[in-house]
């Protein structure tokens, strides 16, 4: 069995995102005005869109997905992290055996995701108290 670093993986793919949009700047600049269109309060919240968006990648099976989603969930959306769990239980309950593994690398990408906002958060109270 192969752990998923998910912060790392996430840095990796955006990086290679940048390499790749080099070369495809047209949809690459499509794909992010689509993403970030679709992002938008309205109706729905950015919140509520980031957790639609990651019980989609649980049911897809997209690790890469799961990576950004649970990021942004937490980061950019304040999504609790009951709110993601029980997001998990959805696509599980969508998507069946399959979706309940991934559910399983959702669930992992969450709690490394929290150690790492943790972290981040011990290093800038110990530069403040310094």
């Amino acid at each position: 069995m192969t752990e998923q670093n998910f912060p790392k993986y996430r840095q990796h793919l955006n990086l290679m995102m940048k390499r790749m949009s080099n070369e495809l700047a047209a949809p690459a600049s499509g794909f992010a005005q689509l993403r970030r269109e679709s992002l938008v309060n309205g109706r729905l919240s950015r919140k509520i869109k980031e957790l639609i968006a990651l019980g989609i990648a649980i049911a897809a099976r997209c690790d890469a997905c799961i990576a950004y989603h649970v990021h942004d969930a937490l980061r950019a959306s304040g999504a609790a992290r009951g709110e993601i769990v029980e997001t998990i239980g959805v696509a599980m309950m969508m998507g069946g055996g399959p979706a309940t593994m991934y559910g399983c690398h959702a669930f992992e990408a969450l709690e490394q995701f929290e150690t790492e906002r943790a972290e981040e958060a011990a290093e800038r109270a110990s530069r403040n108290v310094d």
